[in-house]
């Protein structure tokens, strides 16, 4: 019974369809290490059933050799006594001779009883010799799924890892986004383009305040020319009356 239930458990184990449980398992990578932790223990089990199987095959094989090796002993030993018999009949030694024929007769009941042996374990070792190459098959069949299962789970883990890596990085990236207005770096490059901006306005009412003063500077200068020239224009005038006094007194 319990060789028929790990060949039961081995068959139904190496015809699931990976594929079709992943995709019907609501979590893959725990059904996964469940499933390979299953194979595991049953691969375990088996191989301590199978080993046992063959064990017991050996046994029937090595009594089976043994009644053979026995039966041609027999065999051996019936053909010494029957011809010791002659030898002793052609002495005419009848008394000796039907002794040993007596002994070739027990040696030919001892042979048939051994081949009788044999012939009886024969289909025995033939149905345990296929259980056994059945057993493993599947255990082969197992190995392999394992291996199989062993590989998906691998490939499944380094997936959901680069998943999860790319995930983080994309986060990381989401939150450096200088193009983002609501960032860090956006908000204080705003700053900084207020504070050029206030600068630049300083700058611009500082430049046309001193546009205005030279401005006013060159207008100053100019009405001193101007003053000057009114000055001298008066000084000039002031002489000329004065030669025209001078003149009307000589007169």
């Amino acid at each position: 019974m319990m060789k028929q239930s790990i060949f039961g458990r081995i068959a139904q184990l190496a015809k699931a369809n990976i594929n079709s449980l992943i995709d019907s398992a609501e979590d893959p990578q725990k059904m996964l290490d469940q499933m390979v932790r299953d194979y595991t223990e049953n691969i375990r089990e088996a191989e301590a059933a199978v080993a046992q199987t063959i064990g017991n095959l050996r046994l029937l094989e090595k009594d089976h050799a043994e009644d053979l090796q026995e039966a041609q002993q027999w065999g051996s030993k019936a053909l010494a006594a029957s011809n010791k018999a002659e030898e002793f009949r052609g002495a005419g030694k009848s008394g000796e001779a039907v002794k040993f024929d007596n002994l070739a007769k027990v040696a030919l009941q001892r042979q048939i009883q051994s081949e009788t042996e044999a012939k009886a374990a024969e289909p025995q070792i033939a149905s345990q010799t296929e259980v056994v190459d059945k057993l493993k098959g599947g255990l082969n069949t197992m190995r392999g799924k394992l291996q199989e299962l062993s590989a998906k789970r691998d490939e499944l883990n380094a997936r959901q890892k680069t998943v999860q890596a790319q995930a983080q990085v994309q986060d990381s990236l989401k939150s450096f986004d200088i193009m983002d207005p609501t960032s860090e770096v956006s908000r204080f490059e705003d700053k900084i383009r207020r504070e050029e901006a206030r600068v630049a306005g300083q700058q611009e009412l500082a430049d046309s305040s001193l546009d205005r003063q030279f401005e006013a500077l060159e207008d100053m200068g100019q009405q001193t020319e101007i003053e000057a020239r009114l000055a001298a224009l008066k000084a000039g005038q002031g002489s000329k009356d004065g030669e025209k006094i001078v003149s009307a007194e000589e007169i």
